[in-house]
Formats: structure tokens, C-alpha cells, sequence
């Protein structure tokens, strides 16, 4: 019987799953996928019973070995397509844009396959890919529709992506990303706050404003305040408490941003300001915008108007051509801005970009050599800076799913306003993700923070009650009613979505 038969036989809805690789523009993305196919009748398939009768691959044309990891995965559901007459297999993202028609050439068995700038167009590409019984490769040239406008099934109830742009205007030697996703175009800032106002309304908490380039906002509009100007509107939103965004650009980055922040109460003292290289020769060969100089001359007046302010960042080590002095400047830079988190890559070769062409080639062993010496450095940093937090009250954001070891310790996790991660004592009284609890931070990890006494506070919240009620309709319960709110709603990031590769590796 095939996999369409069996559906009927239980209920007439048919499975998918979308699988996601790369930065958290795909991470929206598949939630827009997700929103689309539910849209459309379909319903999501149980974690781990890998019997979807479609399966989404959202992917990513950045990482190393994007390409070969995408075949695999396509050559293990080969057999399983092959005997379940019905099941359908799409292919969307950055590295379907690239590849477009050589990606059925190598997966004959792939039914669909949809680029960056069409991802609307799922369902009907997989019903006429049934009906025609052919592969359907339908690839974009620019954006049909932005991709907030389409129906969304967001991962978490309590924190949300808000896409205020799509694209990219730099050139990046080492990124592909702008040729995939195309030049930059900004919604209209009306569109994005009646969309955080709907999400709030829903019981949203936190959003993460998100764009390629977040800050560079307002060039597609011709209005160089145009972001500061959101961040300040998203401040009078009512029962909206943390405003975080990702990635910014330091190119784009001015003195009106760092003022918006430090002026608005709901913008968290948080930021991610990609490096990339500390060196001005490697910074002037990767054709970033701006100098060593100008670098550190923002960490110095974002840490002067927000003193507590986490700033994370992005490098990578052996860039072709990199030296040991350049290389020394990146350590440098490291030790001056004293960075919370750094996210470390390795350079590797990307297909289609400038880089992967340019002499000096850095040898594999050199480049491991330099990346050890600066995950060692800012492992020492992260947690002297982590130290820091020990002694000092903090207001979390309950996550779900961030405590890894959680049951075993009778811990719960949260985000504390600057994004690090707490585990703290699990209090006696229910406490929801979502919810807000008031800890002592006692001890420092590199990478977490503990605070190991009783919680002092919990603040049961609307964004408590969305979870609560989505956890309900999951399990086929009716929720429970809403607890009496004291105070307004506080709310957490948008994990346990991926964080690990920020922005899309043009940041």
C-alpha cells in the first residue's frame, strides 16, 4: 500500500518533516516552509519516526562539504522512497539556488527542488510533481514574495525570528551568500511592527529581529536612521520585553544604533559584531569595510553607553594569505574587546566565492595550530568575563530544552538578559518556559552560569501561558486557565533554535 494509501487509512493528512542546515535566515525559513505545508493540509510527522511522507532539505551553501553532506542524506532516503510508493523528497535553500538542476541529476529520486527566493511555491511544486509524476526544479531570480508574508509554524511560543530584511549589498570574498540570496530589500517598517504586535498579542515575549545585514537596514528605503528608528518603535510596544537582532555589519554600525540601545528598555544588552580578521591586510583582502581601528573604536562606545553589555563575535583563522602577524593582530583584537563568546571558524574553501581562488593557501596544519592558540584565548576570556557575573542578581527568561543535563541535576535553564545561559535550582512552585525567575548567579563556567541557591522570584507570565496552551494542544488536553499575571510578561530568546553558526557567513 503506498505512503499516500496509508495517510487515508489514517485520516487522509499526509506527513513531512523539514530538515534545516545553516544560519537562522534558514531556520525562519523552515519555519515559513512548515507554516506553508500546514497551510496546506499537511501535518508534521512525530520527532524521530523518520516516516514522513515528505521531507524537506532546507540547505546551506556556506559550510564546508555543504554539497556532499546533502547527497549523502538524499542517498540514505533513496531506498526508503523506493519502497513507499508516494513519498516525496524537496530540496530547498542556498544550495539549491547554486546547484538548481544538477541536483536531480545526482538525486534522480528528489521530486523537488525550489530556491531561495520562490520558497512559496512548495506545495504547488509538490502537488503538480505528483500529478506530472516528474521532477519539479523551479528556481527564482528574486524575491516573489518576502517571506514573512507566507503562513509561519514558529518553533517556540514565547520568542520569535521577525525578518526585517533579505540580502545582502557587500561582497565578502569568502561568501556566497549575496549571489544566492540577491541584494539586500527591507520590509516596511510598518509591516514588521504590526507583525510584532501580532506575535505579542499571541503571547511573544522576545523577538529577534533578523536580516543578512541587520543594521545596514533602511538602504533598500533610502533612511540611514531607519534601524535605530525600529529599535526605538519596537521600545513602545506594550508587553514586548526583550529586543535582541542579528547579524549587524561593524560598516553599518553608528553612534544613532548604540544610542537606541542603550535608550531602550526592552533592547537587551546584547550584541554580535562579526570580526572575522583582526588584521588590517586580511580585513582589506576579504573586502570588509573597515579596520582594526574602527572595530575596537565601536566595542569602546558600546561598552561606554551599555556597561554590561555581552558582545559576541564571528573569526576565521587562516584566510589565504594570513601570516603569523596577522594572525597575532586577530589574538589582538581578542584580548582588547574581551569578547563573551567568539564563534571560530577554520577557513575553508567555498565554491564560487573570490577566496577560493587566491593565492596563499594556508597548510591545514598551520591553520589548526592558529585555531587552537584562539579557542584556548578565548576560553581564558569567556570565563574571566563569566567570573564577572558571580554575586550579581539576574532576571532569566525560562528556556526550554537548553539544559542539557537538567533532570539529572533537578535544574532548570534560562537566558539571562544578555543571552548567557543560567541553570538554576528548580523552585518548588511551577515554573513554565517562558515564564521569569530572579536568581543569585554563584558560580562561572566558560560557556554557562549556575545559581545554585533558591530562586528568589517567579513572575508567571503570558508568554507561560502560550507555552502552556501549545503544550496542551500537543498532547490533545484542554489548557489549564491563565494563572493571574503579576506584572508585565517577560520572555526569553528564541532558542532552543540554533545558535551555534550566527548570521550566514557574509556578516
Amino acid at each position: 500500500m503506498s505512503s499516500i494509501d496509508r495517510s487515508q487509512s489514517v485520516g487522509g493528512t499526509r506527513t513531512y518533516e523539514v530538515r534545516t542546515y545553516g544560519c537562522q535566515m534558514n531556520v525562519h525559513d523552515s519555519e515559513r516552509l512548515a507554516g506553508l505545508l500546514e497551510d496546506a493540509g499537511y501535518v508534521r510527522a512525530p520527532e524521530g519516526a523518520d516516516e514522513a511522507d515528505v521531507v524537506v532539505f532546507n540547505t546551506c551553501a556556506v559550510r564546508e562539504n555543504a554539497d556532499n553532506k546533502l547527497y549523502g542524506n538524499l542517498g540514505h532516503l533513496a531506498p526508503k522512497k523506493a519502497a513507499r510508493p508516494g513519498m516525496q523528497i524537496a530540496v530547498g535553500g542556498c544550495l539549491a539556488q547554486k546547484d538548481r538542476d544538477t541536483i536531480v541529476k545526482k538525486a534522480p529520486w528528489v521530486d523537488v527542488v525550489f530556491g531561495t527566493h520562490n520558497i512559496g511555491k512548495l506545495p504547488v511544486l509538490l502537488e503538480r510533481a505528483r500529478v506530472q509524476e516528474e521532477a519539479q526544479v523551479e528556481i527564482a531570480e528574486s524575491l516573489e514574495a518576502f517571506p514573512s508574508t507566507l503562513p509561519t509554524r514558529r518553533e517556540s511560543a514565547y520568542a520569535a525570528w521577525v525578518s526585517i530584511s533579505v540580502g545582502c549589498n557587500n561582497t565578502c570574498t569568502f561568501c556566497i551568500v549575496p549571489a544566492l540570496r540577491g541584494k539586500e530589500k527591507d520590509r516596511r517598517p510598518g509591516d514588521i511592527l504590526a507583525e510584532i504586535e501580532a506575535l505579542v498579542a499571541e503571547g511573544v515575549s522576545e523577538i529577534t529581529l533578523l536580516g543578512q545585514n541587520v543594521n545596514a537596514y533602511g538602504s533598500d528605503i533610502g533612511d540611514r536612521e531607519a534601524f535605530s528608528k525600529l529599535l526605538r518603535a519596537c521600545g513602545k510596544i506594550e508587553g514586548l520585553e526583550r529586543v535582541r537582532f542579528t547579524s549587524p555589519h561593524p560598516r553599518d554600525f553608528t553612534d544613532d544604533v548604540i544610542a537606541a540601545m542603550a535608550e531602550t528598555p526592552n533592547v537587551m544588552p546584547q550584541l554580535h559584531m562579526p570580526l572575522q580578521s583582526g588584521s588590517d591586510t586580511v580585513l582589506k583582502a576579504m573586502r570588509r569595510s573597515y579596520r582594526q581601528e574602527r572595530y575596537l573604536g565601536i566595542i569602546e562606545k558600546v561598552r561606554a553607553a551599555i556597561p554590561h553589555a555581552a558582545i559576541s563575535t564571528d573569526i576565521i583563522v587562516g584566510f589565504p594569505g594570513e601570516t603569523d602577524d596577522d594572525f597575532e593582530q586577530t589574538l589582538h583584537v581578542v584580548r582588547e574587546a574581551r569578547f563573551a563568546q567568539a564563534f571560530t571558524f577554520q577557513y575553508s574553501k567555498r565554491p564560487g566565492t573570490p577566496a577560493a581562488d587566491m593565492d596563499g593557501q594556508i597548510p591545514k596544519k598551520v591553520v589548526q595550530e592558529r585555531y587552537e592558540r584562539l579557542v584556548a584565548l578565548q576560553e581564558e576570556i569567556s570565563w574571566e568575563e563569566n567570573k564577572k557575573q558571580v554575586g550579581r542578581t539576574l532576571e532569566l527568561m525560562v528556556a526550554e530544552g537548553e539544559g542539557r543535563k537538567d533532570d539529572s541535576t533537578h535544574r532548570l535553564s534560562g537566558r539571562a538578559p544578555d543571552n548567557r545561559l543560567v541553570h538554576f535550582t528548580k523552585p518548588e512552585q511551577e515554573v513554565r518556559p517562558g515564564d521569569v525567575v530572579t536568581v543569585e548567579i554563584t558560580y562561572a563556567a566558560p560557556h554557562h552560569l549556575l545559581a545554585e541557591g533558591p530562586v528568589l522570584d517567579v513572575r508567571r507570565t503570558r508568554a507561560g501561558d502560550a507555552w502552556e496552551k501549545r503544550t496542551a494542544e500537543k498532547a490533545g488536553k484542554p489548557a489549564q486557565p491563565a494563572g493571574v499575571l503579576l506584572g508585565l510578561p517577560k520572555i526569553g530568546v528564541p532558542e532552543p533554535l540554533p545558535v551555534a553558526a550566527s548570521g550566514c557567513g557574509c556578516d
